[in-house]
């Protein structure tokens, strides 16, 4: 059977960037006003009132300090506190299948081939603009590629889990090259007026592509691929075309990003530590002797935590990369971000891994050799 090979990635950041200070003066003047007009309520103990929020809490809680986002005008407007993203028409190009195009054109350049050996397309990520057309196809059609292209979701386990696939057509002659887009318009879902979450999420796009071994000119071997998955709602985003069909105000508050936070941590942490060390000792690797992982960028504490477990001792920063401190949160995006700007130290037979987790639960692991 023939082997696949991640033959290269692509990254498109947003031009503007978030600071928490930034989203806290936005945040904390929101709330003085709510505090106010419904202040004789507070007083009564009808509505409770709302806490500020700090740059302090936010790097604490989550070891995030900015964010990129597509727009920043309305998020640092207490009035709107959402991204001003204007509605585009039919015969222009979607804004996830733009920024998806420019990570993918990045990564088809590093790859030094053209995109007519890509066969396939798959757009795997957390947030849909829309149901269909497919937006793969779409960015199929603005690179010129030919084959077949499809979308998937799987919440922040899109990335791993659209490897997995890629790698699959590859191995089973589907295919000689996949081009794997993962767009990530975060902002668009989350809801900044809520403290527990208002800081989580950035804009990202990111791009790999996938490619038979006896093809490839350098590159990773994609030594073993793995896919979990255990239903919770402890991570939850409801927007749907069926919620125009329910009466008004239905589970109004649940069709944003809600998360239960601590249950999230207490449950996926040992969930993936698990199946890391799990997988790698099925494939006949060592888990200590990993050099690095690329994991999902969630949470400083549980990317910590899970390295710690998965090394058996506290792992360097070269060996567990963040980048949640200058990017947040960024979906099934940030493990292929952190991948993209910290591989080239390795060299010839180096191993390390790729995983993501998130809802659903999902979780993906992804060991790659260098060649």
């Amino acid at each position: 059977m023939t082997e696949a090979v991640i033959a290269a990635t692509g990254l498109y950041t947003p031009p503007h960037s978030l600071s928490n200070a930034e989203l806290v003066e936005t945040f904390n003047a929101y709330v003085e006003r709510f505090n106010a007009a419904n202040a004789d309520a507070i007083a009564a103990g009808e509505v409770a009132a709302l806490a500020p929020s700090s740059p302090e809490f936010i790097e604490k809680a989550s070891g995030i300090k900015s964010r990129f986002v597509i727009d920043k005008t309305g998020l640092v407007d207490p009035e709107r506190m959402a991204p001003n993203i204007p509605e585009r028409s039919n015969d222009e190009i979607s804004v996830l299948a733009e920024i998806a195009v420019e990570a993918a054109r990045q990564a088809i350049a590093g790859w030094g081939k053209d995109a007519s050996q890509i066969d396939a397309v798959i757009c795997a990520a957390s947030n849909m603009q829309r149901a269909y057309p497919a937006m793969a196809i779409e960015v199929q059609q603005a690179l010129g590629i030919e084959g077949f292209a499809f979308d998937m979701n799987v919440a922040c386990s899109s990335a791993t889990f659209g490897i997995k696939t890629a790698a699959d057509f590859v191995t089973g002659g589907s295919a000689r090259a996949v081009l794997m887009v993962n767009p990530e318009i975060c902002s668009g879902h989350l809801n900044f007026r809520d403290r527990d979450s208002h800081f989580i999420f950035g804009d990202v796009a990111t791009a790999v592509i996938v490619e038979r071994a006896d093809q490839a000119q350098g590159g990773w071997d994609i030594v073993g691929t793995r896919l979990k998955t255990q239903f919770s709602n402890n991570i939850r985003n409801n927007f749907g075309f069926l919620n125009r069909a329910a009466p008004e105000g239905v589970g109004a508050n649940d069709k944003l990003f809600v998360q239960e936070g601590r249950k999230v941590f207490r449950e996926v942490v040992p969930m993936v530590s698990e199946m890391i060390v799990g997988h790698a000792n099925d494939l006949g690797i060592d888990p200590h002797g990993l050099k690095r992982m690329w994991l999902h960028q969630a949470n400083i504490n549980m990317n910590e935590l899970i390295g710690k477990r998965v090394l058996g001792r506290e792992p360097t920063a070269a060996e567990n990369v963040i980048i949640l401190d200058e990017y947040a949160n960024t979906s099934s995006a940030g493990s292929i971000i952190a991948f993209h700007k910290a591989n080239d130290d390795f060299a010839a037979g180096e191993t390390g891994l790729i995983c993501s987790f998130g809802a659903g639960y999902s979780a993906g692991t992804v060991f790659v050799r260098k060649r």
